[in-house]
């Protein structure tokens, strides 16, 4: 298994660290070739603004959507979230757009910009640590055909914090700067059931 991890801005470093320690093969995605032979791939907490200029002026943008519209397992954190929803609240602006959610930028403000909290997480049979930086949230789960396959994980504080749907894992908050790996081995969960479904061909 090859877990790659955009590497263009934000957290990433800190994502290659735990899979690391869970011995998971790991490859930096700067390019499109880096793209190539990965079974997934991790979108990390950062600037999302600034993200998706760094997907579009490296021709990454397109050719990664493709992929995850595809089957390939992908897992967002706080901006990364953002990158991959399907409308950002007061913005017209869409990155990937792949996954049927709305959420907010920003969503805690900047008095309660930075949190840490234990909470319940929808597979984990435990509380797990959860670290809020400027994070979002999900406003809402839009209506529309594939609303039903938008499966609520997390609620921390009233609002949504964390998603699957089909493929796609997005969480509010940064997994990566805890010790707790839980919701890493989650994804990886996802990535081994999904090499073992022969109708995925991760080189589309």
């Amino acid at each position: 298994m090859t877990i790659g991890i955009l590497a263009l801005q934000g957290a990433f470093i800190e994502h290659q660290h735990i899979l690391d320690s869970l011995e998971v093969k790991t490859i930096l995605v700067r390019n499109t070739k880096d793209l190539d032979n990965i079974d997934g791939i991790i979108l990390p907490g950062g600037e999302s603004t600034a993200m998706g200029k760094l997907l579009r002026d490296f021709c990454m943008l397109e050719p990664l959507k493709k992929k995850i519209q595809n089957g390939l397992p992908v897992f967002g954190t706080c901006s990364g979230m953002i990158l991959l929803a399907k409308k950002i609240s007061q913005s017209d602006v869409v990155h990937l757009g792949v996954s049927n959610i709305q959420v907010k930028r920003n969503a805690y403000g900047r008095q309660l910009g930075s949190f840490e909290t234990m909470g319940e997480f929808k597979g984990i049979d435990r509380k797990v640590k959860m670290t809020f930086i400027r994070a979002p949230y999900v406003e809402e789960v839009l209506e529309n055909e594939n609303s039903k396959e938008v499966e609520i994980l997390s609620i921390v504080g009233e609002h949504i914090t964390a998603i699957r749907e089909k493929n796609i894992l997005a969480v509010a908050f940064h997994p990566e700067l805890t010790d707790d790996t839980a919701i890493h081995s989650y994804f990886l969960d996802m990535v081994k059931n999904t090499k073992s479904n022969s109708s995925f061909d991760k080189s589309k």
